[in-house]
């Protein structure tokens, strides 16, 4: 699974907004500053936000964007449908993007990406942006430790 550059200022925006919960709405220009997203994109991402009922915002000196929805009432799966679609690696396993590929009957490695979907769909579906609000980013010594074998991931 591999995210878009929309997908990925989205959830940037996001988590600032869920540390700043309950509190000030934030101005676009610092959200952007903040994310290092570019404006005019990132507004255009607040208006989808807003659109699915995840944000909201305010006029006015004060103004700016703040968490409409409970961050433990939003997961990142659906953060990840709503801006690509889909969580399958591949279309022949995607539930939502399904395309029939001609080799379904004979392919063993399917099977391998229709667990990585399932795994990957259950961990995003369950994890609410309240949940990962409360982790630590993760170390660059983390990827390349805390995996054996993998080269070229």
């Amino acid at each position: 699974m591999r995210v878009s550059k929309r997908t990925d200022y989205a959830l940037r925006a996001l988590f600032t907004l869920v540390d700043h919960y309950g509190g000030q709405p934030i101005p676009i220009r610092e959200l952007a500053r903040r994310n290092d997203v570019p404006k005019r994109f990132l507004e255009q991402i607040m208006l989808a936000l807003k659109t699915q009922g995840w944000v909201d915002s305010s006029a006015g000196i004060r103004g700016g964007y703040f968490l409409a929805k409970n961050p433990t009432k939003i997961t990142m799966g659906e953060v990840v449908r709503y801006f690509d679609g889909i969580l399958a690696p591949i279309d022949c396993v995607s539930v939502t993007g399904y395309q029939r590929c001609s080799q379904e009957s004979v392919c063993r490695f399917r099977r391998v990406f229709f667990e990585a979907r399932n795994y990957v769909a259950s961990l995003m579906d369950r994890t609410t942006l309240a949940e990962v609000a409360k982790g630590l980013p993760l170390s660059t010594r983390e990827i390349s430790t805390g995996f054996i074998g993998g080269e070229g991931i």
